[in-house]
């Protein structure tokens, strides 16, 4: 996976559509025991080129119940999002993800594991992209019957900081997705 990781941090696939120099933030291991599929790179994940590295990212891993150690520990978890490089500022927060990305990068990297890792979906367009026709009446409906996904996906909102009013309207993502999460999450990392 050496060779893909390098193909796909040399890309400029989309140089002409974006606002600052390609810039694709991955972290990848065919071992990995978990993906993570979110939308797209922040500001402050493309100027550091360390992905989930904002406040998005701490409130994902307090979800997950995990460690930034663990986090950032591609034997357990690899980080594809759905547009690679930072899309830029639009209206009311970052453009939507590049399309470019997911067809292109995602087959090539999935062949890769060596067994079926647990793939979380976070957002609406990692959840359209992956479960299709089984994707709800809205991302809502998705995440709160997030056990008609499993084994192979969990779904999940995006931990932004700008979602903090979906949380306060969904009271129970917080008293029975999380702690479903977390252990699923355990499970997946104490596979042997």
């Amino acid at each position: 996976m050496l060779d893909l990781f390098e193909k796909i941090i040399r890309c400029n696939l989309c140089q002409n559509f974006l606002a600052f120099e390609p810039r694709p933030v991955v972290q990848l291991n065919a071992s990995s025991r978990v993906i993570i599929i979110g939308q797209a790179p922040g500001r402050k994940v493309h100027e550091t080129g360390i992905p989930w590295n904002d406040a998005s990212g701490k409130t994902l891993r307090s979800w997950l119940g995990i460690t930034e150690t663990e986090f950032y520990d591609p034997q357990l978890f690899s980080i594809m999002p759905m547009g690679f490089c930072y899309p830029g500022k639009g209206i009311s927060g970052d453009l939507a993800p590049r399309r470019e990305c997911a067809p292109l990068w995602h087959p090539q990297i999935l062949e890769h594991f060596e067994s079926k890792p647990l793939i979380l979906l976070i957002g609406q367009y990692a959840q359209r992209y992956y479960l299709r026709e089984k994707y709800r009446n809205g991302l809502t409906e998705t995440v709160k019957h997030y056990a008609d996904y499993l084994p192979q996906y969990f779904p999940l909102p995006h931990p932004s900081p700008r979602n903090q009013n979906w949380l306060k309207v969904n009271p129970w993502f917080a008293e029975e997705v999380i702690p479903a999460l977390q252990t699923t999450i355990q499970s997946s990392l104490s596979k042997p």
